[in-house]
């Protein structure tokens, strides 16, 4: 019965995007190997006739994804953006506050077209310090408590530094990277909507 009523639900979703940086735009990798087409094929797999947008951009900083928001959620039909920004900002050394700033405007351009929102969190290394790592870290959940958003704390999570599932790089996913990191999609999808 439970999951009768997860699919009905999950049916109301019929087109999402993918709002995010080269982690979710398909860096590196054949177009049938991006994240957009293999989610789809997931969910369209599973019985539900859902259409995946890539609107991600290699590259982007949230500053960048604040800047293409409004156009790029002006396709009509979206029910739904995955909110995926915040690595490059954090490979910069962007101050957390700028990038919570931004991506808090983001998810009210989202609201106010009534497009359901999913953060996925991204987790900082040490590098710019402990407190960056702390304060950078905290954007993410803060956010998803504060509008009440399903969040995927880390969407590297089970993929980040394993070398069988990157690229050369070890930073951006290989096929089978983007296949775990679609599932994890998928499920907070299936879970939430």
């Amino acid at each position: 019965m439970l999951f009768f009523l997860v699919h009905i639900n999950a049916s109301a979703i019929e087109k999402v995007i993918l709002f995010g940086d080269s982690l979710m735009a398909g860096y590196g990798l054949p177009k049938e190997q991006h994240l957009s087409l293999v989610l789809e094929s997931n969910l369209v797999r599973s019985g539900l006739n859902i259409k995946v947008i890539n609107g991600s951009v290699s590259g982007s900083t949230s500053s960048g994804g604040l800047n293409r928001a409004e156009w790029s959620l002006s396709e009509p039909g979206i029910d739904l953006i995955i909110l995926g920004l915040g690595a490059n900002d954090m490979l910069r050394g962007i101050q957390p506050d700028e990038t919570e700033r931004n991506l808090e405007e983001i998810i009210k351009i989202a609201n106010s077209k009534k497009i359901k929102i999913i953060i996925a969190g991204m987790v900082a290394p040490t590098t710019h310090g402990t407190k960056y790592k702390k304060n950078f870290d905290a954007i993410y959940p803060k956010l998803s408590k504060k509008y009440n958003l399903p969040l995927i704390p880390f969407l590297l999570e089970g993929v980040a530094l394993d070398p069988n599932l990157n690229q050369q790089d070890g930073i951006h996913p290989n096929k089978a990277g983007t296949i775990v990191i679609s599932n994890t999609i998928q499920d907070i999808i299936s879970k939430n909507y």
